[in-house]
C-alpha cells in the first residue's frame, strides 16, 4: 500500500470521526438537559415567590427553618444561616411564629432542639417557636405544616439550592408560601439537588403519604418545644 493510498484512508476516517463528534455532542447535551430539566423547571415555576431581601417578603403566619445537621449539639454553619435569616423575620415583624422541622426520630440524633436554642439565645420566645421532629425529608416537613400545623402562608428560609424545591412543595399542598434565601451553600450542594428534585416530583405524583403524620398542632397556641 502506498503513502498516498494510507494517507487518503487516515484522511477518510479523520473526516468520519470528525462527522460522527457532533451527533455525540448533542446526544450528551440533550441527556444532561433531561438529568437538569426538574432543577430548571422549579426554579422557573417558583421565581416569582423567592426573594433575597427581607424587606420584600410577603408578611405570612409563620417562617418554617428546614432541618440540616448538627454538630456537637449545635446547628452546622448551613442550619444556623437558616436559622438567622428566621430571626430577622421575626425581629421585622413579618412573622409572629417559627416552626422549626427536622429529623429528631431518635434520641441519638436531633436536629431541632438544638435550633430552638439557637433562636432562644437571639431572644426569640420560647412560646413562639414550634417543633417538628418529624420532618424527615423536605416533603414532609411540607406536608406535615398543613396538615398537623394547620399553616396556611408561611415563609421558609433556606438556601439557594433548596429553596426552589422546598416552595413547590409547600404550594403544592396548599400553602401560600415565599422563600428568603439564607447564606451559605456550594457546588456540591447543588448537584444534590438534581435526584432530590427527580424525587420531590415523584413524590407528588404518587401523593406519599409521610412515615408519622399525628395529632394537630396549632400554632395559635404556645410553642411545643
Amino acid at each position: 500500500m502506498s503513502r498516498l493510498t494510507r494517507a487518503r484512508r487516515l484522511f477518510a476516517k479523520d473526516l468520519s470521526d470528525l462527522k460522527r463528534a457532533p451527533r455525540f455532542l448533542t446526544a450528551v447535551f440533550i441527556a444532561l438537559f433531561v438529568l437538569l430539566l426538574p432543577s430548571l423547571w422549579l426554579r422557573v415555576v417558583t421565581q416569582v415567590h423567592l426573594y433575597t431581601d427581607a424587606r420584600y417578603v410577603p408578611r405570612a403566619d409563620v417562617v418554617l427553618i428546614p432541618g440540616a445537621s448538627v454538630v456537637r449539639k449545635s446547628p452546622s454553619p448551613i442550619l444556623a444561616e437558616r436559622a438567622d435569616a428566621a430571626i430577622a423575620l421575626y425581629k421585622m415583624g413579618r412573622i409572629n411564629k417559627i416552626l422549626v422541622t427536622g429529623d429528631n426520630g431518635t434520641q441519638a440524633y436531633d436536629e431541632v432542639s438544638p435550633v430552638r436554642a439557637y433562636l432562644i439565645a437571639a431572644g426569640v420566645p420560647a412560646s413562639d417557636i414550634f417543633l417538628d421532629k418529624y420532618g424527615f425529608d423536605t416533603y414532609s416537613s411540607m406536608y406535615r405544616a398543613r396538615t398537623v400545623f394547620g399553616v396556611s402562608s408561611l415563609i421558609i428560609v433556606t438556601q439557594d439550592f433548596h429553596l426552589p424545591r422546598s416552595v413547590y412543595l409547600a404550594r403544592m399542598f396548599g400553602i401560600d408560601a415565599s422563600g428568603l434565601v439564607a447564606h451559605g451553600g456550594d457546588m456540591a450542594s447543588y448537584m444534590r439537588e438534581i435526584p432530590a428534585s427527580w424525587k420531590a416530583l415523584w413524590d407528588v405524583f404518587l401523593h406519599r403519604q409521610p412515615k408519622y403524620i399525628g395529632a394537630p398542632i396549632p400554632l395559635s397556641g404556645r410553642g411545643n418545644g
